[in-house]
């Protein structure tokens, strides 16, 4: 079982106390330990994301505290390897579900509830890559996006 640590804790002030609960929740049930490397946003700080193209819009729900960023440790390293980002998305998906939350993925955008979602996040994800492709675009896959939905 794995635990948020101090640092961890601190990037979750400002978050909608929902979405701190889910992320508490999920660190209980992951198979994938995991830190919160990014809650509330700054303008500022939104701008740079932007401008960097690490992120796509100015109207990001981590400027309201309705998002978080997640990432995976494989022991004190991180790992941006994507099936670690599905077990966390499984691991967000059950603890929504138990909370009645509404939560958004940054790796299956076409899902606006992954508790909705008939079957693993990973197959959220090919569904989502598969509608882009079909659509003549690229994928944004934000793989450590949580968002909470209204």
């Amino acid at each position: 079982m794995f635990k948020l640590s101090k640092r961890s804790l601190s990037r979750l002030e400002g978050v909608k106390p929902a979405l701190v609960e889910c992320v508490h929740d999920a660190i209980m049930l992951t198979k994938v330990d995991f830190g919160v490397i990014e809650g509330l946003r700054t303008i500022e700080r939104q701008r740079e994301l932007v401008a960097s193209r690490a992120s796509q819009t100015m109207k990001s729900k981590h400027l309201t505290g309705n998002a978080v960023d997640l990432a995976a440790y494989i022991g004190s390293r991180l790992s941006w390897e994507m099936s670690l980002y599905d077990d966390i998305a499984d691991a967000m998906k059950a603890a929504a579900d138990a909370k009645d939350l509404h939560i958004r993925w940054g790796a299956a955008w076409n899902v606006s509830n992954i508790v909705e979602w008939d079957g693993t996040m990973q197959e959220a994800t090919d569904s989502y890559i598969a509608l882009r492709r079909s659509q003549g675009k690229r994928p944004f896959l934000d793989g450590p996006h949580f968002e909470l939905m209204d």
